[in-house]
């Protein structure tokens, strides 16, 4: 993998040279949160050239090796991982596992041995039976709407789910989502989507950080984008901060200017 964007005299020139696969501690380097945020919310997403965020319903077939690599990494940086509940549906999430590979960089960070899932749901509509909810080392966190169904809130805390109100009525509001997480001391916070709940995010102005994979693939038809809902009255400028690529696949990050 080589560094297309920035290049600078302090760049290594094995980052510039294609000098083979870069190793998590680099990676990790590469992705760090910035230090003086108060609270960042970034989002990894992956698209095909032809704005496809999915492929037959899934992102895998338009991802790569590396891609799967800077995932893991995105995922170990971070104290939690936002997900909507349609997602956790369609993929059948599951906790977040510890990584020897992170252990040291996430206690020194003051970070739990892993990252807290976060699903987003105003009807709460989700199986708690799910390893997601039975099985992780830190308790499944549930972001909901104050009118959210109260028998389904009594579910979710009885499946040892914590259930946080961001909302005073039946939706999710994101700048409340994102700041009652922060409430929580989970300020390094990271988005997969879906394309839904990315939208939301887009759509209420708290998106920081966009952690795009460009996949050199056509598929046409009509898939998703990586961002599905109401657009936006004025489109919201972000500024290139990064650009890595592998077998033609380009790792970009934007952020909000």
């Amino acid at each position: 993998m080589r560094r297309l964007f920035p290049v600078t005299d302090e760049t290594p020139a094995a980052a510039t040279e294609g000098a083979g696969e870069w190793s998590l501690d680099a990676l990790a380097d590469a992705y760090a949160y910035p230090a003086d945020a108060d609270v960042w919310l970034r989002a990894n997403m992956v698209s095909t050239l032809d704005g496809a965020a999915q492929h037959d319903g899934r992102s895998q077939p338009i991802s790569s090796d590396t891609d799967m690599r800077i995932f893991g990494t995105l995922r170990a940086l971070a104290d939690v991982i936002v997900v909507g509940a349609e997602t956790v549906r369609l993929e059948g999430y599951r906790p977040a596992r510890a990584r020897e590979a992170f252990a040291e960089r996430r206690k020194a960070a003051g970070q739990s041995p892993v990252p807290v899932i976060a699903v987003v749901s105003a009807s709460l509509d989700l199986d708690f039976s799910l390893p997601l909810f039975t099985e992780p080392l830190v308790p499944t966190l549930v972001l909901t709407g104050a009118t959210a169904p109260p028998e389904r809130v009594r579910a979710a805390r009885a499946a040892g789910a914590r259930v946080l109100v961001a909302g005073d009525g039946a939706r999710v509001e994101m700048d409340k989502a994102v700041r009652a997480l922060a409430d929580q001391g989970l300020k390094r916070q990271l988005t997969e989507g879906g394309p839904r709940l990315l939208a939301q995010f887009v759509g209420d102005g708290v998106l920081d950080e966009l952690c795009l994979t460009l996949s050199p693939m056509l598929t046409a038809g009509r898939a998703q984008r990586i961002a599905d809902g109401p657009g936006l009255e004025v489109p919201d400028r972000f500024a290139l901060a990064s650009i890595l690529e592998e077998a033609g696949f380009l790792f970009t990050q934007y952020r909000r200017k």
